[in-house]
């Protein structure tokens, strides 16, 4: 068992549960799964940009990411309809609180000047966007491999109905918050 889903089974869900005052333990929010998307825009000037993408992508996610296709045609933007622009990868239960555990611990305290993430961005339903500029702050991935330094964006989808119910949960797992 990880160390962050022990730490909300003991910890963070009897606090949420005096917090707020629920009355069932199915009341009380969860994390339910952390979206890693990436999208890839020089794909169409360099096809093998998709490929190195999914490899770090696979690398700090620990699962094999799957490649997004464009749902309509941009003239703008030189995109035909069907065409690879991207790669996103869904976690879930265990592997989903180890990645969090290595993004509150690891990751995040590795950016330069990093103050905390910003505490507004969350959807206004419980779940929670981030943007990460560079790959390079997970530890995993080696400067030497990679081709071009590129940014994320992690959703951390909760099962809280409100924005501050999951901002709770957040900080008592751990997260950053800008004060």
């Amino acid at each position: 068992m990880s160390r962050l889903k022990e730490k909300y089974t003991s910890e963070v869900a009897p606090a949420l549960k005096e917090t707020f005052k629920y009355e069932s333990v199915m009341q009380i929010p969860k994390i339910e799964k952390i979206v890693l998307n990436m999208g890839v825009g020089e794909v169409k000037d360099n096809p093998k940009a998709l490929d190195n993408a999914m490899r770090d992508m696979g690398i700090i996610a620990g699962q094999k990411p799957i490649a997004t296709v464009a749902s309509k045609s941009v003239a703008a933007f030189k995109l035909r309809d069907g065409m690879k622009i991207g790669c996103k990868v869904t976690l879930r239960g265990e592997n989903m609180y180890y990645f969090l555990d290595k993004l509150i611990s690891i990751a995040l305290p590795r950016v330069r000047d990093f103050r905390g993430i910003n505490p507004n961005s969350f959807d206004g339903h419980g779940n929670y966007a981030m943007g990460i500029k560079e790959q390079l702050m997970f530890p995993e991935i080696d400067y030497d491999k990679i081709d071009k330094i590129r940014g994320m964006d992690i959703i951390i989808v909760t099962t809280a109905k409100s924005d501050e119910e999951a901002k709770t949960l957040l900080e008592l797992m751990g997260m950053p918050f800008r004060k």
